[in-house]
């Protein structure tokens, strides 16, 4: 069976890491953008990693250029935007694309598990994808449901 540790990603820094290393916590996926209508979510998502993180929760954020061009900037644009803006701290990856040909395969593997109300496609920034403590997505939120609204089901995933 296919799980998050399957996979490998790079971090902004250029550091190639193995998702292994999320390896029994509960982890929220997310694709993000610094000039979209959801980007105040950052301040939310690092509101739910700061208040669980030490009960084995992480948020890890995939930037993302396909959705209206709303992510421009280089690896240490969007580092210095996320800190300055959101004090963001929980992992941020390099860019990725989540949807067509050139989709990073962990977003493959993430939408053919969980699949949207419109197909397995990503619709927009900021879909966040639940992954348990086996590394088994449980469940897809839409961009629409902040983090702070999902706050319940990462403490049930959390046990």
């Amino acid at each position: 069976m296919t799980t998050l540790y399957d996979f490998q990603a790079t971090k902004l820094s250029g550091e190639e890491v193995s998702l292994s290393a999320y390896q029994g916590r509960v982890v929220l996926v997310v694709n993000t953008a610094s000039k979209c209508g959801f980007t105040p979510q950052y301040e939310g998502l690092e509101a739910v990693y700061k208040a669980y993180q030490f009960h084995g929760f992480t948020v890890l954020g995939f930037p993302c250029n396909q959705f209206g061009a709303q992510e421009p900037g280089n690896a240490y644009e969007i580092a210095s935007f996320c800190q300055a803006n959101y004090g963001v701290s929980f992992p941020m990856f390099a860019k990725v694309e989540v949807n067509g040909p050139g989709a990073h395969p962990l977003f493959q593997f993430l939408k053919k598990a969980k699949p949207g109300l419109f197909g397995s496609s990503i619709r927009w920034n900021f879909t966040k994808f639940l992954i348990g403590r086996d590394g088994v997505p449980l469940r897809r939120f839409a961009p629409t449901k902040t983090p702070v609204k999902i706050a319940l089901a990462i403490e049930k995933a959390l046990g």
